[in-house]
């Protein structure tokens, strides 16, 4: 609700906003994109970074799971990406009992967090 909300205050200033980099749901396994929601370019940014990085780095879509904060962004038609860590194994944890802070694995969740750090460097410097 927010980021409606956020994007439907933004009415026709939405120009000032270039980009909208979602993280939802990190630390469950290695990093993923939601490819088939994601702006081509930013997505190949996301595979530039991860390949420089050694990092590892996959697409797994999650239509069937719901929504995301992204998508009023992409509605909008401001380029939008969501970075995530649900996979077929670890999706029945999402909003269950098991969805604890103990279900995060710290490696993993820090690998994350340097290609992060790295994309949107890039993106800092790439997107204007």
């Amino acid at each position: 609700m927010g980021s409606k909300a956020y994007v439907r205050e933004l009415g026709k200033t939405h120009e000032q906003v270039i980009a909208m980099v979602n993280m939802d749901t990190l630390g469950l396994a290695e990093t993923e994109v939601w490819v088939s929601r994601a702006d081509p370019k930013l997505a190949q940014l996301m595979d530039v970074v991860a390949t420089a990085f050694k990092l590892p780095l996959s697409g797994v879509n999650v239509e069937r799971v719901g929504s995301t904060d992204s998508e009023p962004f992409r509605e909008k038609k401001i380029p939008a990406i969501t970075i995530h860590s649900l996979t077929q194994q670890n999706m029945a944890i999402l909003h269950s009992p098991k969805d604890r802070i103990e279900a995060v694995h710290m490696d993993e969740y820090y690998r994350t967090y340097r290609l992060v750090l790295g994309y949107l460097a890039l993106l800092d410097q790439r997107l204007d």
